[in-house]
């Protein structure tokens, strides 16, 4: 005899339908564009009606804004828990070396998402302020990194830590990109070897420095 299925509560169910519904959209989006997918599609690909989306979300702009946020949070907590629970900045490397590799098996669906979500938030005015403030959680958690890193190799930041991250956040963008146009030629763990490579060189420039000259402000129109 099979064990009875435990009963889901409605908070749970409710939480259930939202994550299946933000599942089908996310592999849709991926194939077909956020343009060309349709809350109709939607719903029939996480199994349920246009009802059930609608008692979900107010409309396919309200998915997409929590999708965006959903998907900043998650690999936010991925990251932080692996650095946080390194042994050294060596091991942090390690650790975020491997978490790259890991997301390369699925590099071209994560990239394609991540572009089709950026382009359309680009074009709507009610949510370009959302993904504004959705990089700036991730590029406030690069500061944050970089101030650790800069912390225990006993130098200041050469630069203002907030301008440095916005290097290391478009820089990983571009890289990803560069990576899937020539997968042959580019290494799935590009992303730390370049960060590691600046981390290097902001450091030798942070030592080279005069005494209280190497927390610089970053250039005019980044203030």
């Amino acid at each position: 005899m099979t064990p009875e299925r435990k009963r889901l509560s409605r908070e749970e169910s409710r939480q259930q339908t939202r994550h299946r519904l933000l599942a089908a959209a996310a592999e849709l989006f991926t194939e077909r564009g956020v343009n060309g997918t349709s809350v109709e599609q939607i719903a029939e690909r996480a199994g349920y009606t246009r009802g059930a989306f609608y008692g979900n979300f107010e409309d396919k702009n309200a998915l997409v804004a929590e999708l965006l946020h959903d998907r900043t949070r998650r690999e936010l907590e991925e990251v932080r828990s692996l650095t946080e629970g390194a042994a050294s900045g060596a091991d942090a490397l390690d650790k975020l070396r491997a978490w790259n590799r890991d997301r390369a098996q699925h590099l071209p669906q994560w990239l394609a998402l991540r572009m089709e979500l950026v382009l359309y938030a680009l074009r709507n005015d009610a949510l370009r302020p959302l993904l504004a403030e959705r990089e700036l959680l991730a590029r406030d958690a690069h500061a944050t990194g970089l101030e650790q890193a800069f912390t225990s190799r006993g130098v200041a930041s050469p630069a203002d830590p907030a301008f440095l991250a916005l290097i290391v956040h478009a820089l990983e963008d571009g890289l990803l990109i560069q990576r899937l146009l020539a997968p042959d030629g580019i290494q799935d763990d590009v992303v730390v070897d370049a960060f590691g490579l600046l981390l290097r060189s902001w450091t030798a420039l942070a030592q080279q420095a005069p005494a209280g000259e190497g927390d610089g402000q970053a250039p005019p129109s980044q203030r």
